[in-house]
């Protein structure tokens, strides 16, 4: 079953090459595009992304990429990424290091088997992590729990960046959000859709404000508004 990586890029210029090196590297003998979105970057990452030749096979991955001229958030990367996409199953891709590749056999076997359509990673059982933020982990608790008491589902870990889909489940749903507000909004319209939904360990390598995380209080607050939205008006 063709693989489809969505990379939605946001000035990742310390980590690109690296990461689109590390997609290559995984589940080495199947099929498989990487559809990156530069979402408006100012630090080079543009540059060196129009530097690849459209359709590069670099380590038996072929590459499409797609430039955003100013920044217009993750949710709206995906949107885009989403309608370049031509394989059977859609996995989205960070660019930061943050998730690690490694993870894409686990992350596939749920939907390979035919147990579910989509299959969210687990920062917080069975893969190590970075221990950072408290606050974070808290917010990330109250969000989930939240987001569960108006879907009616159990999930862990709803803001988790590894999110993989049946490519004609995600087709199906019109998204709306143009930031981090994607996470509550595709996880609400998968679950009324009824979609079989699976967890799987990953590990997390988190990043400091410092280091160049960008999530921040305000899209906390915004990721509740958004789910209250999805659920019941949108």
């Amino acid at each position: 079953m063709p693989l489809s990586i969505i990379m939605p890029v946001y000035n990742e210029m310390t980590t690109i090459a690296e990461i689109i090196h590390r997609v290559g590297e995984a589940l080495v003998g199947l099929s498989k595009e990487l559809v990156i979105v530069d979402d408006g970057s100012t630090d080079g990452t543009r540059e060196y992304l129009q530097s690849l030749a459209e359709g590069e096979t670099r380590d038996g991955l072929t590459v499409k990429v797609i430039i955003h001229e100013t920044n217009q958030g993750k949710g709206a990367a995906i949107r885009t990424a989403i309608a370049h996409v031509t394989g059977d199953i859609v996995l989205i891709q960070d660019a930061d290091l943050e998730y690690d590749p490694q993870d894409y056999p686990a992350l596939l076997q749920p939907i390979l088997e035919q147990r579910a359509d989509v299959v969210f990673g687990n920062r917080f059982h069975g893969g190590s992590h970075r221990v950072l933020y408290f606050w974070h982990f808290v917010g990330n608790k109250l969000l989930t729990t939240l987001c569960n008491l108006v879907t009616n589902l159990n999930l862990t870990d709803m803001e988790v960046g590894y999110k993989v889909f049946r490519a004609e489940i995600l087709k199906q749903v019109q998204l709306c959000s143009n930031r981090f507000g994607f996470e509550p909004e595709i996880t609400v319209k998968m679950a009324r859709l009824d979609c079989r939904i699976y967890e799987v360990p990953i590990s997390y390598h988190g990043r400091t404000y410092a280091e160049g995380k960008k999530i921040n209080w305000r899209d906390g607050i915004a990721a509740l508004l958004h789910m209250l939205r999805y659920r019941f008006l949108a």
